[in-house]
């Protein structure tokens, strides 16, 4: 019995050295565990490394086969991207002027309206010409009067040519005195003179009729060329003037712009300039129409900059006239490249 006890007690007894190995097993595994992943780590890091350091030259020597010596290679070409410059401005007409008269006087009436497109020389108001009429009709009377004495003293004058050459003949045959030979060429002398006062007199009435013609032509106002009138300014019964003289008296009848000179105007920063240049391919672009693209090319680089605002004026032509273009409207423009990168490209879309 006391035998059975001593061994039940001794089963009980707790055993220090098992649960110190217990102990010190669990204790490494974390650790053991931690030392493997961070080889596996270092391992996966270099076999990366080792992949990005081998050349592509090298790989694809490896894969691809090496070219026959009689197979021709293709040639390679190198495409160079040309960017883009934008810039902004406004549509400008070259031709543009505000049609006004030489002289002073009452506008009468006026044919032209906004909108209405006139030809050159086409009359676009009258002033009141009555006075001018009176000057004109005054200037032709003096040169029929003027011509009236030119034939007159012409009649006169072939009448002593006759009467000298007579005398001249009686006188070589003794039948006619000195005296009266004398008196006839006298005669015929002042005749002479007379007719060339008198066609000079001829000649100054006629260049006063023409004064007064031109006068008389500069009463109606004519368009100077063909165009569009975009402003009617006089209205009938207006004083108008070359020069402002005060008070109510206008001096221009209307502004008539030629449609077919207008162009873009922009100012591209002095910094990009040498991004420009004459002939480079455009893509303009209407505030009014921002959907369409209109195709331009550049004129020309004004030589000038502007001190203040740092920029250089670029002249831009419209490939393509179009009515919905208008003066003064807001355009964006994108240059694209130089001359040759357009031919380039018009060469690529034609093949």
């Amino acid at each position: 019995m006391s035998d059975d006890k001593s061994k039940l007690l001794r089963s009980l007894t707790i055993d220090r050295s098992v649960s110190k190995a217990k102990r010190s097993s669990s204790r490494w595994l974390p650790i053991s565990a931690a030392i493997v992943a961070c080889v596996v780590a270092f391992a996966a890091f270099a076999a990366f490394e080792f992949r990005r350091a081998v050349p592509l030259k090298e790989t694809a020597s490896q894969v691809a086969p090496a070219p026959q010596p009689d197979t021709p290679q293709p040639e390679r070409t190198t495409v160079k991207a040309v960017g883009s410059l934008a810039a902004s401005g406004y549509v400008v007409a070259r031709r543009k002027a505000t049609v006004a008269a030489e002289i002073t006087g009452k506008v009468v009436e006026v044919f032209i309206d906004e909108g209405m497109t006139v030809a050159e020389g086409q009359i676009v108001a009258r002033l009141d010409s009555v006075l001018a009429e009176r000057d004109f009709e005054l200037a032709r009377s003096r040169v029929e009067t003027a011509e009236a004495a030119v034939a007159a003293i012409s009649a006169d004058l072939e009448d002593a040519t006759r009467i000298m050459s007579r005398v001249q003949t009686l006188s070589q045959k003794s039948f006619a005195t000195d005296a009266d030979l004398t008196k006839a060429q006298a005669r015929f002398g002042v005749l002479s003179a007379q007719l060339r006062q008198a066609q000079s007199q001829l000649e100054t009435a006629k260049i006063d009729a023409k004064r007064s013609g031109s006068m008389l032509d500069k009463h109606q106002i004519r368009a100077p060329f063909a165009g569009v009138v975009i402003d009617r300014s006089a209205q009938p019964g207006e004083m108008i003037s070359p020069m402002s003289v005060g008070g109510y008296t206008r001096t221009g009848i209307c502004t008539i712009v030629d449609m077919d000179s207008i162009e873009i105007e922009v100012d591209v920063n002095e910094a990009f300039i040498g991004r420009v240049v004459p002939g480079g391919a455009v893509n303009a672009m209407l505030d009014a129409y921002p959907d369409w693209t209109i195709p331009a090319s550049v004129i020309a680089i004004v030589p000038t900059a502007n001190r203040e605002k740092a920029t250089v004026r670029v002249r831009i032509r419209f490939e393509k006239k179009d009515p919905r273009i208008l003066p003064d409207m807001a355009v964006k423009v994108n240059f694209l490249g130089d001359a040759k990168a357009k031919g380039a490209a018009e060469a690529t879309a034609a093949n």
